[in-house]
């Protein structure tokens, strides 16, 4: 009964996240109904000390990078260079290409080491610019969003920064370039395939003569073709957001070392010590000082084009901010509720007797990060479980534990992407489309990026490359 009440609040949720409902509203209810049914007294107990105590520790930590995100996304559009950027792409590679152009700069953004969900805000304005001009149908946006951001960059190429391809080096002693030649191989699995569903998708749809669509919301205002800045200035902010976060991310520690304390001789007001673990922090503050550098860039070399809108501008983007990062943080309050059920440990068990060492890591990590919709989350619940489960199949198997660390991070962003996952919901959000519209596509991706773990634990069998 305890696993058929986890089930029933994941379909529930899946359901009111597909149907248009504010997840916001719906995943407190969808947790706490489960809840009701576990056990009816612990219900006000766990709406305040585990779902709320979760959803506050994400807008506490991510927030900052929603906000500056959306502001960079913002003014990029408002100074002309996301235009800039698609004029130059349709010059030089052509229109009939547009889905290869915009995963190309997702995969460059991400794997220089910034944040999925602030590529969305970055890219999405000269993303919309591309299909306009190509009469591409709006709605097939997502998917190539998904595929360039969400896939490859975030945990199969070896030495991508993201955390999904860190986490499992805690509990492997690996690095994050761990299996190199199984990374790339997924990868260039998941960019073919990803890329000619893509374009049939697209051929498909420009065949019925649909176009770019009409009645479209949260649409970027457009600039005179005439008023265009140079393409090379316009590319230079995304540049600058990539190099500065990956320079942050090692000057930090050095700057603070492993935690930093402010006393009271330093500001006279505070009571007691507070104390910064910093090795947790550098990722977040390295992306908030890029973005930071990236936004004064565009408005200081674009001034005239962005000063007069900035105010109205500025004021969508910290709505939309607002929007996606509470979505995104009460999905991670309801996986919180989730992991804590019993019923949640009825499914990490039964995956344990999977015999394989490696289909029992794929599978488990990506079971669980499609209950919790989130990969991180999943991938560190399953991990904090069963790594020793893992690491002794593995080690029973000969299997070297950087063929693990590879196979469990792909997994992780797999499966994730159900649809009450944080960054597809703010995929949609920000693109003004809604599940019914453009899931498709990003269920595509996933099934593509699912099917890419497989393959690369049967190339590892067959070839012994790691």
């Amino acid at each position: 009964m305890s696993f058929v009440i986890v089930l029933a609040a994941l379909a529930f949720l899946m359901f009111a996240a597909y149907r248009g409902y504010s997840v916001i509203l719906f995943a407190p209810i969808a947790a706490l109904a489960a809840v009701l049914l576990t056990e009816p007294a612990a219900v006000a107990p766990v709406f305040t000390g585990i779902f709320m105590d979760k959803m506050v520790g994400f807008v506490k930590l991510y927030f900052p990078v929603f906000l500056l995100g959306a502001v960079f996304g913002k003014v990029i559009e408002l100074s002309g260079f996301s235009e800039s950027i698609v004029a130059a792409a349709i010059r030089y590679i052509g229109r009939s290409r547009a889905n290869a152009v915009i995963v190309a700069v997702c995969a460059l953004l991400t794997y220089g080491g910034v944040s999925l969900f602030v590529v969305v805000f970055a890219v999405y304005p000269f993303a919309a610019e591309l299909y306009r001009q190509s009469n591409i149908p709006k709605r097939l946006m997502p998917g190539a969003i998904a595929l360039g951001a969400f896939s490859f960059t975030m945990d199969s190429l070896p030495g991508t920064p993201q955390i999904q391809n860190i986490i499992p080096t805690t509990f492997f002693k690996t690095t994050s370039w761990a299996a190199p030649t199984l990374g790339v191989i997924g990868s260039l699995f998941i960019i073919v395939v990803g890329l000619t569903y893509l374009e049939w998708r697209r051929r498909a749809a420009m065949a019925t003569g649909e176009g770019y669509g009409t009645e479209l919301v949260n649409e970027p205002e457009r600039v005179e073709s005439k008023q265009l800045p140079h393409p090379l200035l316009a590319v230079a902010p995304l540049v600058l957001v990539g190099v500065a976060n990956f320079l942050l991310t090692r000057w930090i520690p050095t700057w603070y070392g492993p935690t930093f304390t402010i006393t009271p001789e330093i500001l006279p007001g505070l009571h007691a010590p507070v104390e910064t673990t910093v090795k947790s922090l550098v990722g977040i503050w390295a992306v908030q000082g890029a973005l930071l550098l990236g936004i004064v860039m565009v408005v200081v070399t674009a001034f005239g084009r962005v000063s007069s809108r900035f105010a109205v501008g500025t004021k969508a983007a910290v709505a939309g901010a607002l929007l996606a990062s509470l979505n995104t943080a009460s999905e991670y309050g309801f996986g919180g509720v989730i992991a804590a059920l019993p019923g949640f440990l009825v499914v990490s068990d039964a995956l344990k007797s999977i015999p394989n060492p490696l289909v029992n890591a794929a599978v488990s990590v990506s079971t669980l990060a499609g209950i919790t919709g989130s990969a991180s989350g999943g991938m560190s619940i399953a991990l904090a479980a069963m790594s020793d489960v893992f690491i002794k199949g593995a080690e029973a198997a000969h299997i070297p534990l950087e063929v693990l660390h590879r196979v469990v991070a792909m997994a992780s962003g797999g499966m994730d992407t159900l649809p009450h996952n944080g960054a597809v919901i703010t995929l949609l959000a920000v693109t003004g489309l809604t599940h019914r519209q453009s899931y498709r596509d990003i269920f595509a991706v996933t099934v593509i990026k699912t099917l890419a773990v497989f393959f690369v634990i049967a190339v590892y069998y067959a070839t012994g490359l790691v």
